[in-house]
């Protein structure tokens, strides 16, 4: 399996890839902090915001489809939560103020991780003191996500190949045995792993 499908272009030759990872987290955390703080932002900093993201993917290089499967991915849940402002009273506003803001702030965060490697997010993270154990955590999640990755399409294929037929409630109780099996995989092979980390005088 290919190792390389959620970062896939963070390696690619554009303007944008080439500046230090540092100013591009620094200007990531501006734009999100300018999208955010404002309890009320006139339509102008949105449209300026956008405009300023559209023109760095434009010059990234990175395809727009790409972009768009990424932030239709995660577009559900920022409706899911933005949704209960609908309850409150002059929700509509505010429902609209909060899809706004978090669909501005996710696309610089895809930017932001599409054009700096993962590695150098983490020498960032430890330049600026972030606590050592998170960035221990973040990278040990980053390196094992893409083995859970391959365990899950393994035990998939081995599924698929002793299925026949496609019925729905059966999709469904296949999907739940996955995570279910998928978690005892994963629970055992955290223990070994720590296990032969301890081995090798890790702390």
């Amino acid at each position: 399996m290919r190792h390389d499908y959620w970062d896939r272009y963070s390696r690619i030759d554009s303007p944008v890839h080439r500046r230090p990872a540092a100013i591009k987290a620094a200007f990531a955390l501006v734009m999100i902090l300018i999208t955010v703080i404002p309890p009320h932002p006139p339509i102008f900093i949105f449209a300026g915001v956008a405009a300023l993201l559209l023109a760095l993917i434009a010059a990234s290089r990175i395809p727009g489809l790409f972009f768009l499967k990424r932030l239709l991915f995660f577009e559900p849940f920022i409706l899911t939560v933005a949704a209960l402002a609908l309850f409150q009273p002059g929700g509509f506003p505010k429902f609209l103020t909060l899809v706004v803001k978090s669909t501005v702030s996710l696309v610089t965060v895809i930017l932001l991780s599409n054009t700096t490697p993962f590695h150098e997010l983490l020498r960032v993270l430890r330049r600026v003191h972030v606590p050592s154990v998170f960035v221990t955590m973040m990278a040990l999640m980053y390196r094992y996500i893409f083995v859970l990755a391959d365990e899950t399409q393994r035990m998939r294929r081995a599924r698929q190949s002793r299925t026949f037929g496609k019925r729905r409630e059966g999709t469904w109780i296949f999907l739940s045995r996955i995570v279910g099996q998928l978690f005892l995989r994963s629970t055992e092979r955290a223990e070994r792993i720590y296990a032969a980390m301890s081995a090798r005088g890790w702390k």
